[in-house]
């Protein structure tokens, strides 16, 4: 063997990016199986390449018999296997001692140079074949090395074959992947040549190599996407904390920040909803609200809801669960269609969650304890979380303890509230005292004051269309800071399907908060990125 097949050899390492070591490796081997087709060949030998000069040597082993026989009973052992139907033990019919035992006994084993003068055109044949065998085995070996701990990472492909089954993506120069239907969208197509963005889902070996099964449905598509798209959330200021998905209808994610002065909604929304819009292009139109996440339970599971307006929410610990009021009007805001709100809403959160509307709440607070075994007879039932209900005109919420046997203290006014199907004072400003005192009155029926209810009601919807919502605060009487995203009053962003930023209706605009943002097209009832959250207890 001359000097040129050794720099061969090494020029096709390179050229594969395989360690050159194995190559060589794989060479001895080929020549040691070449060499055993060779009449009368030595039972036990290994081969030496001199990779200076190109020159080899087959070394016999002369194996004691003593040693020999030792060995193959460790072999037949190792080798020996128990059959699953008959349950008798198996041994191998064809012994042969493995080469890395042989190496453990080197020491033991006198050794003498039997190198043949030429291996002949069938000995160079033999090396080829186990050389190129040798080349793809590592070829797959690196594949598989190189993705196995790739799991759940985002790839690109190209989609190279699409059919009823699976469509073929090619990540790059011979290596595959596959798109199985389990793992598509429902709804999306995939076009030859087509670029498209999926997560790795699981990788294997086989017999023709890895196989790498990458998803498109999987929740972490929706986190590799912002990665992408956000520099604060690969740089670590920005956190998603939680995923909830439908793939192809609505996706909830939760957000928080590391860094202060870094708006976790802001940094995920982008300028004009930039950074959203590239993540709702790349999932085909799907909607996308962004949560901004809170440690306290009552308040997470009111923005978890959105587009709806929250109310109250009871929390449950024993159980993990949340009774959740909201007005009338938004409860079908609050389910979403067939559901998908709450139940995105409860994943995200971890949270069970129940919905009441405002009215049976307040008509189970007139009913008091009674029907409740827990409750003797003659006590008052304990309504909601001990606080009067009452939302003052500042938009704090009364700080006044709630009467026995109701949800609003001892003020008439509040006290008048109970007629109306709704808790802000607001309601009440434009009535003479009379007549409050007629409401607040619980001798008289809700016939005997429906026409002040009415009228009080039409004055209040006329006053809010005219001066608009009232400004929400915090506990601490401070107004809620809004996002500045250049788009509507109320700091809302909507993406359509076409990636373009859409106006608000009027009828809803500053319903929303900066907390959420809702991606995607406007629900027909005209759903808004988030509803006007009160100040949620949590029990």
């Amino acid at each position: 063997m001359s000097r040129e097949i050794v720099d061969a050899m090494r020029a096709l390492a390179r050229e594969k990016n395989i360690p050159e070591e194995r190559l060589i490796a794989a060479l001895e081997d080929a020549l040691l199986s070449a060499y055993k087709k060779q009449p009368d060949a030595a039972k036990y030998a290994r081969v030496e390449l001199d990779t200076e000069n190109g020159e080899y040597r087959v070394i016999e082993l002369l194996v004691p018999e003593m040693l020999e026989a030792g060995l193959i009973v460790d072999t037949i052992d190792e080798q020996s296997y128990e059959d699953p139907e008959t349950g008798e033990w198996i041994e191998p019919t064809e012994i042969e001692i493995p080469a890395e035992k042989l190496v453990e006994h080197r020491d033991e084993i006198p050794e003498q140079d039997v190198t043949p003068d030429d291996f002949g055109r069938i000995a160079a044949q033999t090396a080829k074949q186990v050389i190129l065998q040798r080349i793809r085995e590592a070829e797959r070996d690196m594949m598989y090395d190189e993705f196995a701990d790739r799991v759940g990472e985002m790839v690109t492909g190209i989609v190279q074959q699409s059919d009823n089954r699976y469509t073929l993506l090619q990540l790059r120069d011979r290596v595959e992947a596959l798109l199985p239907r389990s793992e598509q969208v429902f709804g999306e197509r995939y076009d030859h040549n087509q670029r498209l963005k999926a997560v790795i889902k699981e990788v294997s070996q086989s017999a023709k190599g890895p196989s790498i099964i990458v998803s498109r449905r999987d929740p972490e598509v929706i986190r590799a996407l912002f990665e992408l798209e956000v520099p604060e959330i690969a740089d670590g200021l920005v956190e998603i904390t939680g995923v909830a998905r439908e793939p192809g209808y609505r996706s909830k994610i939760a957000v928080v920040s590391h860094a202060s002065g870094v708006d976790p909604v802001g940094a995920c929304v982008g300028p004009r909803g930039s950074r959203v819009r590239m993540v709702v292009s790349e999932l085909k139109g799907e909607k996308i609200d962004i949560i901004p996440f809170n440690d306290e339970p009552g308040r997470f599971i009111a923005k978890a809801l959105s587009p709806a307006q929250v109310r109250e929410v009871f929390i449950d610990d024993e159980l993990r669960q949340a009774t959740v009021i909201v007005p009338d009007e938004d409860l079908t805001k609050a389910i979403g269609r067939e559901g998908q709100n709450v139940r995105l809403a409860a994943r995200l959160t971890g949270w069970r969650i129940d919905i009441k509307k405002a009215s049976d709440a307040l008509a189970q607070a007139a009913g008091g304890g009674a029907g409740n075994p827990d409750v003797e007879e003659g006590e008052e039932e304990p309504i909601g979380d001990g606080r009067c209900s009452a939302v003052l005109t500042s938009g704090r919420r009364c700080p006044n303890a709630s009467l026995p046997g109701s949800i609003f203290c001892g003020l008439p006014m509040h006290q008048a509230l109970v007629r109306f199907g709704a808790v802000e004072v607001a309601l009440l400003e434009d009535l003479p005292e009379d007549e409050l005192d007629a409401l607040a009155d619980p001798d008289k029926s809700q016939e005997d004051v429906q026409d002040i209810v009415t009228r009080a009601e039409e004055a209040y919807a006329e006053r809010v269309a005219a001066e608009g919502p009232v400004e929400q605060v915090d506990d601490a009487g401070e107004p809620l800071e809004v996002e500045e995203l250049e788009v509507g009053e109320d700091g809302e962003v909507l993406v359509g399907e076409d990636g373009e930023v859409t106006e608000v209706d009027e009828e809803f605009v500053g319903e929303a908060t900066e907390e959420a943002v809702l991606a995607g097209e406007q629900q027909d009832e005209g759903a808004l990125a988030e509803g006007d959250v009160e100040d949620v207890p949590s029990t």
